[in-house]
């Protein structure tokens, strides 16, 4: 939950950095898109590492 809440303020962020440099809507609502997508796969990709270094530990 916590996550979903990170990645959507990322990519609102994102998107309003996006419009602010002079993006038009779509090209800002695309690079939100990207930041929301990018920060879920990186946490994917943490939440597995910390599962599998766990799994051997224990």
């Amino acid at each position: 939950m916590l996550v979903a809440l990170v990645a959507v303020l990322l990519g609102a962020g994102a998107g309003y950095l996006a419009r602010r440099d002079g993006a038009s809507y779509p090209a800002a609502v695309m690079r939100a898109a990207a930041a929301f997508g990018a920060t879920l796969g990186v946490v994917s990709a943490v939440t597995a590492a910390i599962a599998a270094v766990a799994a051997l530990a224990g």
